[in-house]
Parts: structure tokens; C-alpha cells; sequence
């Protein structure tokens, strides 16, 4: 009670033991009963709050490489639950698995998950999925450059891949990683 109240200005804890009791009778927030100390928000609390108790899902729609392109698979494999900081991303949004290690001077690492916005452009510099004349997708930095489109990778030993023309599916906005290395 003591640390709650030092987090919200109050010096009293029966004051803090109040506020907890009357959201425990409101069903905003329960003790779990495993642990003394916790406190939980409920998915009503969570709905007061507005965020959402069932989180938005996306659909993991394969790999992608971040290395030479490969054929890219389009079709929902898995749904990964949407982290909070995306719930206000603007777009639709997938997700796609990464084989590779074209793009570990940006973290991006093989294993890795990126967070996708679907779109069909891109400015210079954003590191995108990105599809070449061959229907192979790979995951890279674009630039559009005079005559022709240059695909960067982040890491020092490959070379860029430059095309004619190529189509964006999308931009990364995010990564997840299941494990640290």
C-alpha cells in the first residue's frame, strides 16, 4: 500500500487501502489470490480504461527473407496477438517471420518477427517488404534512386540489390523476438 501511495501522491495507506477496496466492489481491479501483494485490473477495468481486455490480432502470414528473396507465402499461417503500443497504428497490419541476416546491422536478426504496415509506397530509407520482378519477397531498406531502385541491406557483407522495379507490400513498424541470443 505504501509504494502505491509514494506513486500517486498520498501519504496515507488507509487512504490507498480505500481507493483499492471501493475498485475491488466496482469490479475494476481484483487481488489474485495466488499472490498477496498483486493486484490485477479486470477485463471490466481494462474496458474503463479503454483498452481492450481481447486483444486485436494479426495474421502471420509466412517468411520473408532478409537475405537473397525468396518466394513469398501469403496466406495466414498463425495469429499473433497486436502489442498495445500498435492497437493505434494506422493501416492494416501483418506480420511475417524473418529467415536471413541481410538486416542485423538494424537488429533484425534470422528468427526474428517484424510488424508490418501493408502499403504500396515507401520513401527512402524505410526498411520494407518489398517484392521483385521474379514474385520473390525479401525484407530491406529502399531507395528510390535516379534510374533504377536500390534494396540495402544492413549488414556490411552483401551487396545491394538493384531492380528496375520492384513492388512495396508493406513498411516495417515494429519486431518482436521471441528469444535473446
Amino acid at each position: 500500500m505504501r509504494e502505491i501511495g509514494e506513486a500517486v501522491s498520498l501519504s496515507s495507506t488507509s487512504t490507498v487501502h480505500g481507493h483499492i477496496e471501493r475498485l475491488q466492489k466496482k469490479g475494476l481491479l481484483q487481488k489474485d489470490p495466488t499472490k498477496p501483494r498483486a493486484l490485477e485490473i479486470t477485463p471490466a477495468g481494462l474496458e474503463e480504461l479503454g483498452v481492450s481486455a481481447t486483444p486485436n490480432k494479426i495474421p502471420i502470414l509466412g517468411t520473408v527473407t532478409a537475405g537473397a528473396p525468396i518466394l513469398a507465402v501469403e496466406e495466414a499461417t498463425d495469429f499473433f496477438p497486436l502489442p498495445p503500443d500498435f492497437e493505434h497504428e494506422d493501416g492494416d497490419l501483418f506480420m511475417l517471420n524473418i529467415r536471413g541476416e541481410s538486416m542485423i546491422q538494424a537488429g533484425i536478426l534470422n528468427g526474428d518477427q517484424v510488424i508490418v504496415r501493408k502499403q504500396s509506397s515507401a520513401d527512402n530509407g524505410d526498411i520494407v517488404i518489398a517484392m521483385t520482378e521474379e514474385n520473390e519477397a525479401t525484407c530491406k531498406r529502399f531507395f528510390k534512386e535516379t534510374d533504377h531502385i536500390r534494396l540495402q541491406p544492413e549488414n556490411d557483407t552483401m551487396a545491394p540489390i538493384i531492380l528496375d522495379n520492384v513492388s512495396i507490400l508493406g513498411r516495417v513498424v515494429g519486431l518482436y523476438r521471441d528469444k535473446i541470443y
